[in-house]
């Protein structure tokens, strides 16, 4: 039988709190400027990354964890940060990387289509938002990344998958981890979360098993699930 292995997760979003509860701490994490320039700073001043954080250590407790900030003063960046720090995550080696994040400019698909192949090339695994009715988000409506719908009404420890278009879509809760005394109404909630869970739920799924592409990670995830 084989044992347990902890599965790396770049989390590409406004810097993480190491020391949150709900995070518990980052093996390590860069700054990336708008212009794909690296920096140390990847403290997060917006909450988005380290909520997204404590929602994928809540699905896989033994993840580690690496915070590439995006984002500083709004939760807006460019294409080439974006690329910078998908490319930061492979050669650091990081086996999943969760975007909860994506970008609508079709001028910017060739550019992260080239840095989404060069992660598969690596082994690492991008999670993003599946385009949906009203938007084609990128990269997650690219070959090659696990692409992520928000279902309401999917538990918060579960996931959904279906098939548009002949491409298998997951679906999970866009509810983040609670906080004890916050009501869910006023909590930070959406796309963002549904990705994280499924990021997490992913993870924790890795840890028994070897996997190195897209393919093998939709059949993993696939694999003994309903389809809605």
């Amino acid at each position: 039988m084989r044992g347990l292995t902890s599965v790396s997760v770049a989390v590409v979003d406004s810097g993480v709190h190491p020391n949150h509860p709900h995070v518990g701490g980052v093996a390590g994490g860069v700054g990336i400027a708008i212009d794909g320039a690296e920096h140390e700073d990847f403290v997060d001043r917006l909450g988005h990354g380290t909520a997204v954080a404590a929602a994928i250590r809540e699905k896989a407790p033994r993840s580690v964890l690496y915070a590439v900030k995006v984002f500083d003063q709004e939760l807006s960046t460019s294409v080439e940060a974006l690329v910078a720090a998908i490319d930061w995550a492979v050669g650091s080696r990081v086996r999943l990387i969760n975007l909860s994040l994506g970008m609508v400019n079709t001028e910017h698909e060739n550019q992260l289509r080239t840095a989404v192949e060069r992660a598969a090339m690596s082994g690492t695994l991008v999670v993003a938002p599946a385009a949906d009715e009203h938007t084609q988000w990128l990269p997650g409506s690219l070959p090659g990344v696990v692409p992520v719908a928000l279902d309401w009404n999917c538990p918060r420890d579960q996931y959904r998958w279906t098939r548009q278009s002949g491409t298998v879509v997951f679906a999970a809760s866009g509810l983040p981890r609670p906080i004890p005394g916050v009501s869910p109404s006023r909590n930070l909630k959406g796309l963002s979360f549904a990705v994280a869970n499924l990021t997490g739920l992913l993870a924790r799924a890795m840890e028994t098993r070897e996997i190195s592409s897209c393919d093998e990670a939709l059949a993993l995830l696939t694999e003994g699930q309903k389809h809605s």
